[in-house]
């Protein structure tokens, strides 16, 4: 009997150390799929006959520099310093970036929620009263209380919680590519409202110098009229094309003043509180040369495609969660109170190890765990479609480049023919050789000619713009910049 004891009482210490190994064995598995980043396109082009001609300034004055990224301010390569600084304002005063910055520190606070489950919970319970007892030979009445604190500690045998804070962890990374998102749009809108303003604000100018050329016009057919070389019918028409041309200044005045409104709004303030600056397209110069990162390189370089891989690895997370509750959930708990009633009073504690695990359910976990994975699935097909979009959406840009410079080329050459056009009639006039209405087409051809030069023109830049914005625009990585920047502001504390 002894010698049973004293085995006994030898294999405990090992029975003990079995056991911390086998919940320590159990706390490291951790099930479900390890996310793991889709591997790049295979794509090495977005369209191969844009590239070509771009790549070689094939009929452009422009020409993409092919593999290298967006790097920089990529704003600043249109070499106007009033663009500069209200991007630089609209970056610190946009609302939509000051929520996104709120969104992520509060995805940053439910992953440090969640990783508190990883550690004991330690909690203090007290209770207070007043009992009666019947056990004795008299019924007796006492005061008693309890106090002491009590300790919960989910082992996480099977690695649901760390699945739930991967899934945050993602879900935080969502946010920053959302923050990012939204300032790739913040500033590709400011600087389109920019060259729309400078767009209206050139043909307004050139409207102006049409009305002035008209009404001088009007003048001299009257004087003709009144001379006897013309008749009421030509001043009739003298008029209507004034009248006709003064319809144009109302729309091009809606476009500034609408673009001035709007870039007041995307630096956080209301139309009347700031006023946008008066851009002029000759401020502006388009950049000859323009970065064109490859296909494969892309997924890391556009925060909506980050943003899918985000929902992606929390998807992948969710399937780890769903197939961790198919398991046991193995807890351990401890209390030490110390209690007293009446006259008397004890210390007491107790340390329990809790084993619980789904026996029936009907089936839920399992088709739990089932909808976890058709859901990866849907996001791994969404995470595709969003890729191959930003390919599509450069692949168009690129033509539009393209098709820009075709227009920009033939509204410059209608421009110089109407020049020359115009001078000519001018000087036949002059000499008595043509009537006025003949000047009169030929100014009006000039004009119109510059007007159609002043869009060709605004195209290109804005098209040039949204190649930049399609490449996104160095965006990636912008928060960890903005806070680091933050801090290198805050001033040193005082010795």
């Amino acid at each position: 009997m002894n010698t049973h004891a004293s085995i006994r009482n030898s294999q405990r210490p090992f029975f003990k150390a079995s056991a911390l190994a086998t919940f320590m064995a159990l706390s490291a598995c951790t099930v479900g799929p390890d996310f793991k980043t889709p591997a790049p396109s295979p794509s090495q082009h977005y369209d191969r006959q844009a590239e070509q001609r771009l790549g070689q300034g094939e009929g452009n004055d422009q020409r993409i520099d092919s593999g290298k990224p967006v790097s920089g301010d990529w704003w600043s390569a249109f070499g106007s310093t009033k663009l500069d600084a209200v991007v630089r304002r609209a970056i610190a005063g946009n609302l939509e970036l000051a929520a996104a910055d709120a969104t992520i520190r509060q995805a940053a606070a439910s992953v440090a929620a969640a990783q508190g489950a990883l550690y004991p919970q330690v909690s203090l319970g007290a209770a207070g009263g007043r009992q009666r007892t019947h056990n004795g030979p008299e019924p007796m009445v006492a005061n008693f209380y309890a106090i002491g604190p009590q300790v919960n500690f989910d082992l996480d045998a099977f690695g649901g919680t760390r699945r739930q804070i991967e899934r945050q962890d993602a879900l935080t990374e969502l946010q920053k590519h959302r923050y990012e998102a939204a300032y790739l749009t913040l500033t590709g809108n400011v600087a389109s409202q920019a060259l729309l303003i400078a767009s209206a604000n050139a043909q307004i100018e050139a409207v102006q110098q049409l009305l002035a050329n008209d009404a001088k016009n009007l003048e001299l057919v009257r004087l003709a009229k009144l001379n006897g070389s013309t008749t009421q019918i030509d001043v009739s028409l003298a008029e209507t094309r004034l009248a006709q041309d003064r319809t144009l200044l109302p729309p091009l005045a809606q476009q500034r003043d609408a673009a001035r409104h709007a870039l007041a709004i995307l630096t956080g303030n209301g139309p009347a509180d700031w006023v946008a600056p008066d851009f002029a397209l000759t401020e502006f110069s388009l950049p000859s040369n323009v970065p064109l990162s490859l296909p494969s390189e892309l997924a890391r370089q556009r925060p909506d495609v980050l943003q899918a891989e985000a929902e992606l690895h929390m998807a992948s997370a969710e399937i780890g969660i769903a197939t961790a509750n198919l398991y046991p959930h193995v807890e351990l708990s401890a209390s030490l109170a110390m209690s007293a009633a009446g006259n008397g009073g004890a210390a007491l504690w107790n340390l329990v190890a809790g084993v619980a695990g789904p026996l029936f359910d009907g089936g839920t976990r399992e088709a739990e765990r089932q909808a976890s994975v058709a859901g990866y699935q849907a996001s791994l097909a969404g995470y595709r479609q969003t890729l191959i979009q930003s390919f599509g959406q450069v692949a168009d840009t690129l033509q539009a480049m393209n098709h820009d410079a075709e227009q920009g080329q033939a509204q410059a050459d209608a421009l110089q023919a109407a020049a020359t056009s115009r001078q000519l009639n001018q000087q036949a006039y002059a000499q008595g050789e043509n009537s006025v209405l003949q000047v009169l087409e030929a100014e009006r051809a000039y004009e119109q000619a510059l007007l159609g030069d002043i869009r060709a023109r605004t195209a290109r830049y804005l098209d040039t713009v949204q190649l930049f914005v399609a490449l996104g625009g160095n965006s990636v990585g912008v928060f960890e910049q903005q806070v680091a920047g933050a801090e290198a502001r805050k001033p040193a504390p005082r010795s």
